[in-house]
């Protein structure tokens, strides 16, 4: 075992002190702070991984150290988890959370949950005039912080935390094995478990994209190992906390193959369907499509592709077209996808992670609304792959921030473009490409071609 050397002792005491900084003493509108904590932070996990890739358990032990850090503390860059306190609460009384508007809830005789004005008033105007958009396994999360968080929200949110961490390290432990039958070193894993993007959106605010990728990858590894009837369960499992990885499954048809997969899906999908079952009606449904569309056709925030066609549109419109582009560009993204799930090369694990990886890459570019936790996605699955950019990208994403440090909110378009164009420079860089390397190789293809013809 490599002893620490004093430099590394240093690295992660100032991270220990950032993120009790940022757990404890941050407020949102503390952009410039915010900004120079995770530079410090991503300097130190570079230095300390560097030097410490083969003391596992070190890594392993820091990565738990510096979740405790933010044990009783209550999120203070997010105001999401008030909503989540509220659905399992109200759970608990009855209520059915896609069918209930917290607005009317509150004015309800009836209805009566602990310290109902503060959570309806903390989750925020917009939260509060919406239908809940979070899947079963999620609300069942929810239903557990509630039980034992009745009367507290500090009580609920150490629940919520405690799920996060706890998956957070069955992914550290299922992505280690993932990553050792791939061919690669395990201490890869930790490019996400010591991210500081990854530490401060989930275990820091709480939000559930760890539980949901901790059962995605548990789902990869279960394929890799050919155990695919499982992998089948806990990939729907995944979906069932957040709907993002519905959108891949037919990435997994190549792999499976046509037998398999006419067994792989209706495992995925009836699970789903259980799930949903009790919450079920007209109503349901349609509300939690809205909810869901709202994501498309209303929400602007740290986007890029899309705020060119934005500007696009104010110079020849005169107005925002979200409306119109927020219809295309689902078609566009399941049009693609299909186009890669038969045509691309899926049918290894390499090929299918990296596959996942150009997907969500994609999704994220031309999508209207990328909050900073969305990227966290990318962050676990270029992990198995040999790409960084989604790394560097956990860092610029940070950049998206400075919206929340004025009296209203605001975003600073100059910022998020340099957000955007530090990353894809790194990523082309990585992908090699090259236009003017790529005009000569297809240039001389064509050549060929003809000359053979000829």
């Amino acid at each position: 075992m490599k002893a620490l050397s004093n430099s590394c002792k240093l690295y992660t005491l100032l991270s220990a002190v950032c993120y009790t900084y940022i757990g404890y003493f941050m407020e949102r509108k503390d952009f410039v702070v915010l900004l120079l904590l995770f530079g410090v932070l991503f300097f130190s996990l570079v230095k300390i991984i560097q030097e410490q890739k083969e003391n596992i358990n070190y890594l392993l032990g820091l990565g738990l150290c510096f979740r405790i850090l933010f044990a009783f503390t209550l999120p203070n860059l997010s105001q999401d988890f008030y909503r989540f306190i509220w659905d399992g609460r109200i759970l608990l009384e009855g209520f059915n959370p896609y069918t209930n508007l917290p607005n009317d809830l509150i004015v309800n005789p009836n209805f009566n949950i602990a310290q109902a004005q503060e959570l309806i008033k903390s989750m925020g105007s917009l939260s509060a005039s919406h239908f809940s958009n979070y899947p079963p396994i999620n609300q069942l999360f929810f239903v557990i912080a509630g039980i034992f968080g009745t009367q507290s929200i500090v009580t609920a949110t150490i629940v919520l935390r405690c799920i996060i961490i706890a998956a957070d390290f069955g992914t550290a432990i299922f992505g280690a094995r993932l990553l050792q039958s791939m061919g690669f070193e395990k201490y890869k894993i930790y490019w996400y478990i010591l991210n500081p993007l990854v530490l401060i959106e989930l275990t820091g605010n709480l939000h559930f994209e760890g539980v949901m990728l901790f059962f995605f990858i548990l789902g990869i590894y279960l394929l890799h190992q050919n155990k695919w009837k499982t992998a089948a369960v806990a990939i729907a499992l995944s979906i069932a906390t957040k709907l993002l990885p519905l959108i891949l499954l037919p990435l997994f048809f190549q792999k499976l193959g046509w037998k398999k997969s006419f067994v792989f899906y209706p495992i995925v999908i009836s699970i789903n369907v259980l799930l949903f079952l009790p919450f079920l009606s007209t109503a349901m449904a349609e509300n939690y499509s809205n909810t869901i569309a709202l994501w498309f056709v209303n929400f602007e925030f740290n986007a890029s592709f899309y705020y060119i066609i934005r500007e696009i549109g104010f110079y020849y419109k005169g107005y925002n077209i979200i409306h119109s582009t927020g219809k295309v560009i689902p078609i566009l993204i399941i049009i693609f996808i299909l186009l890669q799930s038969f045509f691309g090369k899926n049918k290894t694990t390499p090929d299918l992670l990296k596959s996942i990886l150009l997907v969500l890459s994609i999704y994220f570019f031309v999508s209207t609304t990328i909050h900073p936790w969305y990227v966290i996605n990318l962050v676990l699955v270029s992990v198995f792959t040999k790409y960084k950019f989604p790394i560097l990208w956990s860092f610029t994403v940070v950049l998206s921030y400075f919206a929340y440090s004025g009296q209203l909110f605001k975003e600073n378009l100059m910022l998020i473009a340099i957000e955007y164009l530090v990353v894809f420079w790194f990523m082309f860089r990585e992908l090699e490409l090259k236009p003017l390397a790529f005009y000569k190789k297809l240039q001389s293809k064509l050549s060929n071609s003809f000359s053979i013809k000829a």
